[in-house]
Formats: structure tokens, sequence, C-alpha cells
């Protein structure tokens, strides 16, 4: 048995190496591990090696790997059929759109399907500069839209900087970021204040006239799982009503119950115009995103053409685990035991660790999306490795993830931060445990560099 793994995980790290062609990676410099299986919170690699998924992958398993339930849904779809054009009507189609609808907030109409959250973002933007006939489009420096051309220009994150230049009509704009404040704010009140105050100036700079849409990620993901201060959002939402701008929520990361509710505007108490999602929607099973839209904007295309769409939008097999994902949340109380995850587990679990960890600057977070920003010196903040930090001057941070990997946890990390985002469905003993060994590390590893 020994012997048939090794030759099997041969011949996939030689197809692999051969010709697979891997994302944002300089194919000779990278080492892929290769996963043999995986199940509930947990994968294995060849050799046996366990981890513990403390990234849910791309922060989008989130209902675990090869959930039952779901693996019978997408075959008994795949028996009945496995495609069809868009241009048709389909049951799981009609079904995950309504069922989709229903969750969402209090006014969504309709849902364009795409097969993922690059395609649900450009077709975002897009659908906003044709509703409002302005062209340009607001986002944030910190922030990750997705990598097809509109999306990655639409980024605010390093990741932009090759890809230029890119989809014109685009501007950037600092958010709110109350532990490293672009305004000098002592309280995220002031945070609020501020950055509601710099963004109504940069509106009028702009031209009021020339911008169709502001678009935010509700909770920011990857950059820093940056939580708007109170009355940010309602802030944004009523200066985008004032100068007749839509507000697109980027929820590809945060949505579908990451943050405790199926959508993190949920707990904010704002309905944007537009809003994308992917990943949390059907745990990344198949691909599948889209863009939800209120009543006035579906209105809009009634009789207007929509110059877009997909070969896949709304793919049976696609739709088809997007409902049983909805059954299995509902069923199986997800929600209900994401908030317990936060009030019970990660948030205190969490504190504890930085109480005793001076190489830990913050913690924030809700439900089962948590960062940990890691730091050389509390006092002035200084990050553990510079900012979009690579290679040599990246490897403190390397040297954490290594030491996770080493103890069987896979982690999430991005520049100077630690990310906590596991699948939903993870145990209180499995989070326990994951964050037992990040104690260990950061015990092992920031002294030498804190």
């Amino acid at each position: 048995m020994s012997q048939q793994l090794d030759n099997g995980v041969a011949q996939v790290l030689s197809d692999d190496r051969r010709h697979v062609f891997h994302s944002w990676s300089a194919q000779g410099q990278i080492s892929p591990v290769a996963i043999a299986n995986a199940k509930g919170s947990w994968m294995w690699d060849y050799d046996g090696n366990r981890y513990l998924d403390f990234s849910s992958q791309l922060v989008n398993v989130s209902i675990g790997h090869q959930h039952p339930k779901m693996v019978a849904a997408i075959q008994e779809q795949a028996a009945k059929m496995c495609t069809i054009a868009p241009s048709f009507a389909n049951d799981k189609r009609g079904e995950a759109a309504r069922l989709i609808v229903e969750r969402a907030p209090k006014g969504s109409q309709m849902v364009f399907f795409t097969n993922g959250g690059a395609e649900a973002t450009e077709n975002a933007a897009r659908m906003a500069r044709l509703f409002t006939g302005k062209h340009k489009i607001l986002t944030t420096y910190r922030s990750y839209h997705g990598a097809t051309n509109g999306s990655i220009t639409m980024t605010g994150d390093p990741r932009r900087w090759p890809n230029e230049p890119g989809m014109p009509g685009v501007v950037h704009f600092f958010g709110p970021y109350p532990y490293r404040s672009p305004f000098f704010s002592e309280t995220p009140e002031q945070e609020t204040e501020r950055a509601l105050k710099y963004l109504d100036e940069l509106i009028q700079l702009e031209g009021p006239p020339t911008i169709g849409a502001i678009m935010v990620e509700t909770v920011v993901g990857t950059n820093g799982i940056l939580i708007p201060p109170p009355g940010y959002l309602q802030g944004l939402r009523t200066l985008c009503d004032k100068y007749g701008i839509l507000l697109i929520a980027d929820e590809v990361m945060c949505g579908f119950g990451r943050c405790g509710t199926w959508f993190a505007v949920d707990r904010f108490g704002v309905t944007p115009d537009l809003i994308t999602f992917a990943k949390g929607v059907n745990s990344g099973y198949i691909p599948l995103g889209g863009v939800i839209l209120q009543e006035r904007i579906a209105e809009h295309f009634r009789d207007r053409v929509f110059p877009g769409g997909l070969t896949y939008s709304g793919h049976p097999l696609a739709c088809a685990s997007a409902c049983a994902s909805i059954r299995i949340f509902e069923e199986e109380g997800i929600l209900e035991h994401v908030l317990h995850l936060e009030t019970d587990v990660f948030g205190p679990g969490l504190a504890e660790l930085a109480t005793k960890h001076p190489g830990i600057g913050d913690v924030r977070g809700l439900g089962a999306f948590w960062a940990i920003e890691l730091v050389k010196d509390r006092k002035t903040r200084e990050p553990l490795v510079p900012y979009a930090a690579a290679g040599a001057a990246a490897k403190p941070m390397t040297e954490l993830a290594m030491a996770c990997r080493k103890r069987g946890l896979w982690p999430f990390t991005h520049f100077n931060r630690m990310h906590v985002c596991p699948p939903l469905t993870i145990s209180d003993d499995e989070a326990r445990q994951g964050l037992a060994i990040l104690d260990e590390v950061f015990a092992e590893v920031l002294p030498k560099y804190a």
C-alpha cells in the first residue's frame, strides 16, 4: 500500500510540475503539497499527514470537505441532467435564485449567476454603469475583488500593480482601519466620522455626475478582516443616496454565514443596491458566483438588454449544490453555530492568545472570520513584516506558516497577519486544537522577531 501511494504521489507531482500553471506564482519556485483526500475540517497528503484546514482552502469550504448531503445532491442532479444553456428555464437554477433572494436583504429580487467572484464583481460594476449612465467605480485600497481585467483593476492590494493599466474609470480611496488609521483617529467613532468626511470630499472632487458605484467588501477579507466601525456602512449608504451612486457590497468572502448571518450586511442593518457572492454559497464544490439585484435595478433591465452573459451561468450542477448548501445550513443550524464560535470559542480564545504573546498587536473578527495582526513592537505597531512583503522580507511569516504545517495546521497568512477562517462546521474541540497550535507556534517563532 505504501509503495502504491509512493507511485501515485510521484505521478501527481510530476504531472503538476510539468503541466499545471499555478496562479500567483513563479512556477519554478513552488512545491505544492499533494492532497490525497479531505473530510470535514481535515485533509490528508499522500504520506498520511493530517492537516486541520484553518483556512477553509480559500475561505470557501464553509460546510467542510465532502459533506455527504452535498455530494448526494450533486450526484442526483448529475444523474438527471448535467447541463443546460442559460437561455432555458431550469428547476435548480430557479430554485437557487429564489432561495438566495429570500435570504438576502429586503427588496432583493433577482440573481445573475456567474462562475465565481471575479465575474460577479465585474458584472456588478457593469450593471451599475448601465443603470446610472456614469462610468467611475470607487473601491478601497485594502481590497480584493478578483483577477479578471475589471475586477483586478478594482482591487486595491498589490496584486493590481503588475496588471495595470486596466479598466478605466476606477478610483481607489482609503477605507476605515481603526488599528492603523489613515485618518489619525483615536476611537472607532472618530474613524467613522473622518473616513466619511474624507470620502464625501473625494466624491465631490471626482464629480458625482461621473460616479456610478462605490464597491466595498462589507468586511474586508484577505486584506485584513477589517470590520467597519460603528455607523460607517450606514454613512456610506447615506452618501450614495445623496449623490445618486449605487452601493455594491462584495460578499464573495464574508457572505453566506462566514460572519454568522446569511450576509454580512445583515449585521450592520444596511441594504446595498447590488451584492456579489461566490465561495460560501456552495462551499466551492462546483464553481458558482453571482450578483443579487435590488428590485429597482432588476426593473431597469426589464425592457433593456443587459449586454453580458456566460456559457455556464446558472449551471445546473452548481445551482443544485447551492440549494443543498442552503438546506444544510438550516437543517444543521450552522449560522447559530458560527455565532457560538464567535462568542464562546474564537473571541475569548484569540483574546487569550493576545495577552500571552507581545507580538500580537491586534485581534479582530466576526463569526468564523478573524485576523491576528502581528507586530515587532506593540507600542509603535510596526508590522512583523513590511506591507507587500515577499521573499526574504516575508521570512518571519513563512516560518510561522511552516511551523503550523509541521504541527498539522494549515494556516492562512497574508502580509503580517494570520487569519483564522476554518470551515463553519468546525467543532469546538477542533477549533481549540487549532488555537493551541497557534499558541505553540507563536511561542516558538515570535520571540525571534518581535
